[in-house]
């Protein structure tokens, strides 16, 4: 089993498979999914998941042996949309965080979250943002001790859900 040490963050590349980006997403919130939230990334198809890294970079935590474990989105500022908040031009998003199960809870997220903040602050960006389930606490808990403060609800077209939009005022230079 890999440890975040041996876990690499980057950017996609060309040479990795969307199929497998899009399995990763399916599996990493089949748990929402179970919740009978119906966030896009449960079943989303091979056109959403190119579709949903148009805009943005994708970035992908990989272990030893190349597999991709996790992916976030990222979104620059001026450019996220769908909200007052996200349409601020200050504002760059977060999108789509996704840790394979078995590599949860070893700080991946934790580590895809930075590279995230730490493009918003390369981008210019003085604040970071992103949406969830209302009901799903646990999510909104784990956000919240990265400093992440409840700004508004969203209703998404087609979801069984009300979202929380959550932001992160961002510091010049990444904390150490």
């Amino acid at each position: 089993m890999s440890s975040p040490q041996a876990t690499t963050i980057r950017s996609i590349s060309p040479s990795d498979s969307i199929e497998e980006l899009a399995a990763l997403l399916h599996r990493s919130y089949a748990t929402l999914g179970k919740m009978g939230l119906n966030y896009t990334a449960v079943d989303q198809t091979l056109e959403v998941t190119l579709s949903r890294m148009k805009g943005g970079v994708c970035l992908v935590a990989t272990d030893a042996n190349g597999r991709i474990i996790g992916t976030a989105m990222f979104y620059p500022h001026g450019r996220s949309g769908d909200t007052p908040w996200f349409d601020r031009p200050e504002v760059a998003k977060c999108g789509q965080l996704a840790v394979d199960p078995p590599f949860q809870e070893r700080g991946i997220g934790a580590r895809l979250m930075d590279a995230v903040e730490d493009a918003a602050r390369a981008a210019g960006a003085s604040e970071i943002a992103l949406d969830t389930a209302e009901s799903a606490t646990h999510l909104i808990d784990w956000y919240g001790r990265r400093g992440y403060r409840f700004i508004e609800y969203a209703q998404w077209e087609g979801k069984c859900y009300r979202s929380v939009i959550l932001s992160k005022p961002l510091q010049l230079t990444p904390s150490t």
